[in-house]
């Protein structure tokens, strides 16, 4: 299989010290439970009140210093795990999108990590995470349209060739590259700050998989160890 090669540009650095992520690459199979998705989100909206994971709030804590560091307002535009475990905490449960996505969005909220899921066949190159100039094209929906926008010059964002895949780091996916079951190629970024325990990033990249090979027993799965320090790329 041809594994997603994602970089991260050194300026990330600066904005968030030791940040690592697992790059989960995956050539689809044919899906023969999509029970497993809903079980498993289930067990994870149980979890936040059951026993939260002893991380969550200072990892919480740590995504939204970051994400001031680059100029963006946490209370009005959290990270990804954030925003999910925040609407778990309100209405008590989460509604099912998709297999794919919703077995994604469960381990994000148990284990209070940002994750992302993406189409990679419809991506032009590889995956990169970028401080934004400002003048790149984002392609979200307005009023029940496709409207394009760009990101805030110095924003963190996830991008390709063509444009942005994701603004403000990890807080909304384009639509180009949005992910879904029939997706033959699928590529997810699991995304930890130090305020979270490595082997607890590794933990929860390994639940993912399961869930995967699971759900689609043919899937043949690469998961790579990034981050901005050589070292620590596996």
């Amino acid at each position: 299989m041809n594994s997603v090669k994602p970089s991260i540009d050194s300026g990330i650095t600066r904005i968030a010290p030791g940040f690592r992520a697992l790059s989960i690459s995956v050539e689809a199979a044919a899906i023969v439970d999509t029970g497993i998705a809903s079980e498993t989100l289930s067990r994870a909206c149980r979890s936040i009140s059951d026993g939260d994971v002893a991380w969550a709030e200072a990892h919480s804590s740590a995504w939204a210093e970051v994400f001031r560091a680059f100029g963006a307002k946490p209370q009005r535009t959290p990270c990804s795990s954030d925003a999910l475990r925040k609407r778990v905490l309100r209405d008590g449960s989460l509604p099912s999108i998709d297999p794919i996505v919703d077995l994604y969005n469960a381990i994000s909220i148990e284990y209070a990590v940002p994750v992302g899921g993406e189409n990679i066949a419809a991506y032009v190159g590889e995956p990169s995470l970028v401080i934004a100039e400002g003048t790149e094209s984002f392609d979200t929906m307005k009023d029940g349209a496709v409207a394009h926008e760009s990101p805030n010059r110095g924003e963190v964002v996830w991008r390709d060739e063509i444009g942005v895949t994701c603004r403000r780091w990890n807080w909304r996916q384009g639509i180009r590259t949005r992910l879904s079951a029939d997706a033959p190629q699928m590529w997810f970024i699991l995304e930890s700050l130090p305020a979270m325990p490595l082997d607890a990033l590794h933990e929860a990249g390994e639940r993912l998989t399961q869930g995967l090979h699971r759900m689609m027993p043919g899937a043949v799965i690469d998961t790579r160890l990034i981050g901005v320090d050589p070292d620590n790329t596996l």
